[in-house]
């Protein structure tokens, strides 16, 4: 026959612990899941972000080595949102370079959008951006400029701004910019929670 102390060890956990650890269990999750969220949102947009600062860097090379100006476009491809890279008034073609665009990222061109502090950091950033919002083109020295089908005129001093945020579930919308310069450079850069403007690349 078992004693009154080798009976209670075998008989495992209360209701009244279980639940304990349910909660415990369920506050922890709480606390995490939408940290989890925020940092997948993070790293999906700075990865269009790399891809469609990529996509520049191919156009600009391009337009240099053809002696000729070419374009970023937007576009549609089998449903799923595209930026090209285009002869300014060819519009997209089988063969030309283009990357995806997760349906959840919305792209802004030009210094006027929603992201926080974003009106410090375009002016930190000492040119003057196309106040038009025109498809980022590059010209024949590499240099930013505004396609057009026959031209490319470039205006000195003035560069492209691209922001990109996606939709997020819980917590802040996430934000990145694609910047080119006045020489034709291209940049990465993030907010942070504070709403301070940090370049990556």
């Amino acid at each position: 026959m078992l004693d009154s102390k080798t009976q209670k060890k075998t008989q495992g956990f209360t209701l009244l612990e279980l639940m304990i650890v349910v909660s415990v269990m369920a506050i922890l999750a709480a606390l995490a899941v939408p940290r989890m969220i925020a940092t997948y949102n993070d790293i999906k947009l700075r990865y269009v972000a790399t891809d469609l600062s990529g996509l520049l860097q191919s156009a600009r090379i391009r337009a240099v080595r053809t002696n000729s100006f070419f374009s970023i476009q937007a576009g549609v491809l089998a449903g799923v949102p595209i930026y090209y890279i285009d002869k300014p008034g060819a519009g997209f073609v089988a063969g030309d370079p283009f990357v995806p665009i997760d349906p959840a990222v919305t792209v802004t061109q030009g210094p006027a959008t929603a992201a926080p502090g974003s009106a410090a950091f375009v002016a930190g950033l000492n040119f003057v951006v196309d106040p038009a919002a025109d498809p980022p083109s590059f010209s024949a020295r590499g240099l930013p400029c505004i396609g057009a089908p026959n031209v490319c005129p470039q205006t000195p001093g003035q560069g492209f701004v691209m922001f990109m945020s996606r939709a997020a579930v819980t917590g802040n919308i996430p934000w990145v910019a694609v910047v080119v310069n006045p020489s034709g450079h291209i940049q990465i850069w993030s907010c942070d929670r504070n709403g301070n403007w940090i370049q990556r690349d």
